[in-house]
């Protein structure tokens, strides 16, 4: 069972505000969203410096698992043609020839990339009528 101890890696949770985070352990995730709330929680555990493109390579990743291991599990997450980087051309007019990550980067200068990622993210999930799961919080980073 991969669990990370309280305090490991202290940081501030990404993209959200409140209480203290709870870590689940790995075997207890649903989906890709139970893997987007861990980074959520723990944003330098699995990306370095807060880096979207890592985090797309970290998401192809766990798709390719999906489709190795032969799970049915939707996945919105595809770079150019996911249901994320669709929602995204469609609301924001953002072209996805350069895919999400590096159009969230592009087109948001202002504002921390990963804050940017999950606060579009849970309005792609509001928009999808996928249900936005509220762990509890720390607070926002913003770096």
């Amino acid at each position: 069972m991969l669990l990370m101890p309280a305090g490991w890696l202290e940081e501030e949770v990404v993209g959200t505000s409140g209480g203290r985070s709870e870590v689940r352990p790995v075997e207890d995730w649903r989906d890709v969203y139970d893997l987007l709330d861990a980074v959520r929680q723990r944003p330098n555990a699995w990306v370095r410096n807060g880096s979207l493109e890592e985090l797309a390579v970290l998401m192809f990743g766990y798709h390719l698992a999906l489709q190795v291991h032969d799970v049915d599990e939707p996945f919105e997450f595809h770079r150019g043609s996911g249901g994320f980087a669709s929602w995204l051309s469609r609301t924001h007019g953002w072209s996805m020839a350069i895919a999400w990550d590096a159009a969230i980067v592009e087109n948001l200068p202002g504002e921390p990339p990963l804050d940017a990622f999950f606060r579009l993210v849970d309005e792609y999930r509001e928009f999808a009528g996928q249900p936005v799961r509220e762990p509890i919080h720390r607070g926002i980073c913003s770096s």
